[in-house]
């Protein structure tokens, strides 16, 4: 899928102060079993680095953690979640006196695409959102058929690469790190680990990343386009600017992703609607106005978003992870 930068989004490939490498041996080179060798060595030696590790040794030693109550009515706990810098928070039951879920992004995309459809009208809808309590979010996903998010969790003295294993199996992008007092038996929310966390970590303190130089594509690594006669851009979920925001929060809700692609005529992204645009609607109100164009909804977008990140599908997995090492990103065009 081609790129370029434009005005409304500033677009930042990481490649464009990369040196113009050698063309790569055929790999049925001797040239080509050494290349690929070196990969899957570096890799070893990666995991064997996760496995001395615990899932707790990924986090600083000081850092902040915010837990809902699973009564606290959305709106509320998605206040909290912007003021704290946070797209996704862990739910305690104090009833239970244990862990009861994550509130994520998409809980909410769930909820703003039932009552679009079930709501009488936007009035009643707004009342409700207002009113509507976290531990409610699960009913509105039966309706939708929607599958419920996992419960995984792992004790934060687990290795590090057991965490790794449960988030790929699982396909999840968190996996909360949950303790237990022996003495009341209450489960105690320690921390979440992220996808992005991880790969941070692995580029912090793995010198090996710069042997891992099998491409992107090479690996499977992404979602590609695979032209059809119906869609050009299959499978890949796409709008346009004249889209409008209740159909990507359909696609957001049906495919359990976090952000689509907004192109032009020509095929050429130029900017990216996430899940997180959408709560800025929830906070305002505006989502009574879910018939608003893209173009529209993207006017009350905060200035600070830093534009889509962009890279190839030949750069190689150690690139990207050094691009991670000095930068925060969580998707590349």
């Amino acid at each position: 899928m081609a790129t370029h930068e434009s005005p409304t989004s500033p677009s930042h490939n990481f490649k464009k102060s990369r040196k113009q490498s050698q063309r790569r041996a055929r790999s049925g080179s001797v040239a080509g079993h050494h290349y690929d060798h070196q990969h899957q060595e570096s890799l070893t030696k990666i995991r064997n680095f996760l496995k001395t590790r615990t899932t707790y040794d990924v986090f600083p030693l000081s850092y902040r953690l915010v837990v809902l109550d699973n009564k606290l009515p959305v709106k509320q706990a998605l206040n909290i979640m912007h003021q704290t810098g946070v797209v996704s928070c862990p739910v305690y039951d104090q009833k239970k006196w244990a862990f009861a879920g994550m509130l994520t992004l998409l809980d909410i995309i769930h909820l703003i695409q039932w009552y679009y459809l079930k709501a009488e009208s936007f009035e009643t809808a707004a009342a409700d959102v207002d009113t509507f309590r976290i531990e409610s979010i699960r009913d509105i996903e039966k309706e939708l058929d929607v599958p419920p998010p996992p419960l995984n969790h792992i004790h934060p003295s687990r290795p590090l690469f057991d965490a790794c294993k449960q988030l790929l199996q699982t396909h999840a992008r968190r996996l909360p790190l949950i303790d237990h007092d022996s003495a009341s038996g209450m489960e105690l929310i320690v921390s979440v680990l992220t996808q992005y966390r991880v790969l941070k970590f692995i580029a912090n303190n793995c010198k090996e990343i710069a042997g891992l130089n099998m491409s992107l594509r090479a690996l499977g690594i992404g979602t590609y386009v695979d032209p059809k006669p119906y869609d050009p851009y299959y499978p890949m979920a796409h709008a346009t600017m004249d889209t409008t925001v209740f159909n990507v929060v359909h696609m957001f809700s049906e495919r359990g992703i976090s952000a689509v692609p907004i192109l032009d005529d020509n095929g050429v992204v130029i900017n990216l609607y996430e899940t997180v645009d959408v709560t800025t609607l929830v906070r305002s109100g505006t989502y009574t106005k879910l018939d608003l164009s893209i173009r529209s909804a993207l006017t009350l977008r905060s200035s600070e978003f830093p534009g889509a990140v962009t890279c190839t599908s030949s750069d190689s997995l150690g690139k990207l992870l050094e691009f991670i090492k000095g930068q925060r990103i969580h998707r590349l065009v």
